[in-house]
């Protein structure tokens, strides 16, 4: 399991520094703050995969949670969904699902004589897809121009889904009957993905001291919106604008490059994965109150960038060895620019 529950986690600016970011970032610390606040008034634990959903929301990319059954993938979404204001829609992804079911089918109206479109559940703002890989390929093939072009395309005729658009999907590690492998050119389409692990001893005491303060004490009922589409729009453009040295640039590049002639790798990380990592450090320093990255913004999002975008050739993976572990042998002997 990873450690990516443990606190304390992304890089703070040091309150007695005098520093005063150029970008009006203060407002959007504290709306990142307040969505924290929110989401744990249910959940117990997990600060980091909170962070990083938190970064990926901010960055407009999305996410696949990854984890054993049990450890609220699916509440952990719903949560992070209730805190937006804006649609929500839940997809329960199963092996007879079609792709008709998912981005909807044009229906013959009688009494026009003509086809209708009916939209399907993709047309929301923010989409849960549970078990996403227990529907075949053809209906995960469904999904690739959604998520990677905001849009549907359906009897020749394209319609653009609204905005904001994210895609959290989960799936569980475990269980392989009756489920379909994710193709990569899939996976690439998602910003993160994020493994959740058990909790720590005290978070699990603490979880259920909580449930017994009432049945309704875990439910997504006590989550209220904190952030309006308009105000994400904006604490994006903010996100954006957040200053990436060209030295910390290179360091990504030569991280990147790095995939790409170790032996242990079958495959390298894509320019698509620079260009998420540069997205995320910039976002994981703006909920930070920083407008400007340093080294640890981008240590904090490579393993999650990462560890879905890369493939270890069969016989390191029968030694044992993970994706994790070798990225974090790539942070470890790519010299950091100070």
């Amino acid at each position: 399991m990873t450690d990516e529950n443990n606190p304390n986690v992304l890089p703070s600016t040091p309150p007695d520094t005098g520093y005063v970011p150029v970008l009006p970032l203060a407002q959007l610390r504290d709306t990142a703050d307040r969505i924290r606040a929110e989401v744990q008034k249910v959940i117990v634990g997990q600060e980091k995969v909170l962070d990083l959903l938190l970064i990926a929301l901010l960055s407009d990319g999305h996410v696949l949670i990854e984890g054993m059954p049990g450890l609220a993938k699916t509440l952990t979404a719903k949560l992070l969904a209730r805190t937006v204001d804006t649609g929500f829609s839940r997809i329960q992804f199963t092996p007879d699902l079609m792709p008709s079911d998912v981005i909807g089918t044009s229906v013959f109206d009688p009494r026009t004589s003509t086809f209708e479109f009916k939209a399907g559940p993709i047309f929301s703002n923010i989409v849960l897809i549970d078990e996403i890989n227990r529907a075949p390929a053809k209906t995960q093939a469904a999904l690739f121009e959604s998520m990677e072009e905001r849009q549907v395309t359906v009897d020749g005729r394209t319609y653009p889904l609204g905005s904001p658009f994210l895609v959290v999907a989960t799936q569980n590690p475990i269980e392989h009957e009756g489920t379909y492998r994710l193709p990569e050119a899939q996976l690439d389409r998602f910003l993160f993905r994020i493994d959740i692990g058990y909790p720590g001893l005290e978070d699990e005491v603490a979880l259920m001291l909580r449930s017994q303060e009432g049945a309704d004490r875990l439910s997504v009922a006590h989550v209220r919106p904190v952030i309006t589409p308009a105000e994400l729009h904006h604490a994006r453009a903010l996100a954006a604008s957040v200053r990436c040295d060209e030295k910390l640039v290179r360091y990504i590049a030569d991280i990147i490059h790095a995939t790409r002639n170790d032996r242990a790798l079958m495959l390298g990380a894509s320019p698509r994965a620079s260009l998420a990592i540069l997205r995320g450090s910039k976002s994981a320093a703006a909920i930070q109150g920083r407008d400007f990255v340093v080294p640890e913004d981008i240590q904090l999002v490579l393993t999650p960038v990462l560890r879905h975008r890369i493939l270890l050739t069969p016989e390191r993976e029968m030694e044992g060895l993970r994706p994790d572990e070798v990225v974090a042998q790539f942070i470890a002997k790519v010299p950091v620019p100070r």
